[in-house]
Order: structure tokens, then sequence, then C-alpha cells
């Protein structure tokens, strides 16, 4: 199987990059043998808004690179040098507390000791295999764009568990107490 990932990394108003991306990764769908990611680093502003929906006033988002050992600067792959990097320092140009990129199989790590809210990463199983990790039975997965909340159990549907009463409910817990909170942050009164 070939992978490939398309990164959009313009975040100016009015960029064009998503629709060339998106149109590029379905072209590349079609072909017998082709995996493709489509990572959009536009994701930062999302993100953030997200987290400020939930309550965090001032987010600190950690990003995590693609290569190996994040690049090695340019020995494994020179997106992080030409791609994400720029992308993270026009990000916080625009005023939004972003760090990174750092190494994948580091920033989970890194994060939380740099006070960061959230990690943005540059495909599915890069975060979700480690938010897992950190905490199966408390994973929340927020999506982020739509006028209310929506949360979800990270760990998904688990219909192959459903009715035998084996179920923990801590990360369906997790999701509606986060979507509770959001929810009383979009309507408290200012101040």
């Amino acid at each position: 199987m070939t992978k490939i990932g398309i990164i959009i990394a313009s975040t100016r108003p009015r960029r064009v990059g998503g629709g060339i991306g998106t149109w590029a990764a379905a072209r590349a769908r079609t072909r017998p043998g082709v995996a493709v990611d489509l990572i959009d680093l536009a994701e930062l502003a999302l993100t953030a808004g997200c987290l400020r929906a939930a309550g965090i006033d001032r987010p600190r988002i950690a990003v995590a690179g693609l290569n190996p050992h994040a690049g090695d600067g340019g020995n494994f792959g020179r997106e992080e040098i030409e791609v994400i990097g720029p992308a993270v320092r026009a990000a916080a140009a625009e005023g939004l507390d972003v760090v990174g990129p750092y190494p994948a199989d580091t920033v989970f790590l890194r994060a939380p000791r740099e006070g960061c809210h959230a990690v943005l990463t540059m495909y599915h199983d890069q975060g979700q295999i480690a938010m897992k990790l950190m905490g199966f039975d408390r994973g929340v997965t927020m999506l982020g764009g739509f006028p209310f909340p929506i949360c979800t159990p990270a760990h998904g549907t688990a219909y192959d568990i459903a009715g035998q009463g084996v179920a923990d409910i801590g990360a369906s817990r997790a999701a509606v107490l986060l979507a509770v909170r959001m929810a009383e942050q979009r309507h408290a009164p200012p101040g």
C-alpha cells in the first residue's frame, strides 16, 4: 500500500489550498493500493476555538511532525522545514500559542510539560494511539466548526462489546461532561 500525505499549510483567510488538496486527495484515492491523509494546518485555529469553547481562555497547542524525529533537520524528510514549521510560525504570528513541530514519538510527553492543552497530529493514528494509551477510559474526541458541541468517546462505538455488560462508561461520561461544559461556556453571561 502506498501512503500519501497532502499537507495544506496556508492559514491565510480566503485560502484555496483546501479545495486543491481535497481535489488531489480524491483523485489519488481512485488509484488501487493508495491511501491518502489530508492534513490541514488551518486546524490550529479550529483547535484553539474548540479549547476556548471548553473553557480554556489561552489555549496552547503542540504540533507533531510528520517524519521520524520530526525530520531530524532534513535527514528524514523536509516537510517540517518547508511546510509544518512555517505554518506553525505563521499561526503564532496571528496570535495563536502554538509550538512545534515536535517528533511524534515524544510530543505527547512534551506537551503536558510545556503547558499544552492539545496536540495537533498529522494523521489519525498518530494521535489516537497515544491518546488511547494515555487514557482509553476517559479519552474524548471533540469535533469543531459546528454551532454546538459534538463530543464522543475516543474509543468509538464499542459495538463489539454491546449488550455484554462489560463496557466502561468512563469515556462516554467524559464526553457528555465536556459537551455540557462547552454548552455552558457558550451560554454563560459575559464577565
